[in-house]
């Protein structure tokens, strides 16, 4: 198993013990928990292993993916996004399976490029066994451009939380008891990469990208991966949300979510799916 979980475990039998710490992996070079995959040279490490580049042209785009999979991990990595006219470009980064498609597991982060101004857009989604269609899309209270912001996923056997510079900003609850789709057996790799959607990406494919703008560059650092502790145990994630979290997340949705897929009537007229009502 991964070195980063390794030292998570070791980390939760020292807190088991003294009380002392909470499960964690120290980011180290960014390549010795990522590979880049594809893009003829497009995706790069620096020589100081702290930064991993992405860019995109109008030939291709470029991605990478863990040298690990993972059955429930957090996920926490650093981006900064592709600047100035983005439009038409997506940056991604999320869990995957890697069976039969019609079958796969997903957890999606993907940040939808805009024209110069105007805000980015975090779309996520969560597919179980190959059942999707649970989007739900966010602004930003920042510019994500300027400066590395931490973006997370945290894959338990209770819920899925994606946040963003900690704060919370979408949970999905386990559910499987009731008869919805919860992604528990399936073991699954995250990846990330810089393309090309300009179909539908920005305001719905109407704003084109500019390829004068290329190449387009978004850039990671800081990535870790670490293992939930115990079922019961008090230290690390994986808990219930507290009050303070719950707020946070409230905040979050109440002024920057954008798309909720449970409020959705007009594309479920039959009735929202039963998640939407579960507490």
């Amino acid at each position: 198993m991964a070195s980063a979980f390794i030292s998570s475990r070791a980390c939760v039998l020292l807190a088991l013990l003294l009380g002392l710490c909470t499960a964690g992996a120290a980011a180290g070079r960014v390549d010795d928990g990522l590979e880049v995959t594809w893009g003829d040279g497009r995706g790069s490490v620096s020589p100081d292993g702290q930064v991993l580049t992405l860019s995109l042209d109008h030939t291709s785009g470029s991605g990478f993916r863990s040298k690990d999979t993972y059955l429930f991990a957090r996920a926490d990595v650093q981006i900064k996004l592709v600047p100035n006219n983005s439009a038409g470009t997506v940056t991604t980064f999320y869990f995957i399976s890697e069976g039969p498609w019609d079958v796969h597991d997903e957890v999606d982060l993907e940040f939808l490029g805009n024209v110069s101004g105007q805000p980015y857009t975090l779309h996520t989604n969560v597919y179980a066994y190959g059942n999707g269609s649970r989007e739900q899309q966010f602004h930003l209270w920042f510019d994500p451009t300027t400066d590395f912001h931490t973006y997370s996923i945290e894959w338990t056997q209770q819920h899925i939380l994606v946040l963003v510079d900690g704060t919370p900003i979408r949970e999905f609850k386990n559910h499987a008891d009731r008869g919805v789709p919860y992604p528990s057996s399936q073991q699954m790799r995250l990846y990330g990469s810089l393309w090309d959607a300009e179909d539908w990406a920005t305001q719905g494919g109407r704003v084109k990208t500019d390829w004068l703008q290329a190449p387009f560059v978004a850039q990671y650092r800081n990535f870790t991966a670490t293992a939930p502790p115990p079922l019961g145990s008090a230290n690390g994630y994986g808990q219930q949300m507290d009050a303070a979290a719950q707020q946070s997340m409230k905040w979050a949705r109440d002024n920057y979510m954008v798309y909720d897929y449970c409020a959705d009537t007009k594309r479920f007229p039959q009735g929202v799916p039963p998640e939407c009502s579960m507490p």
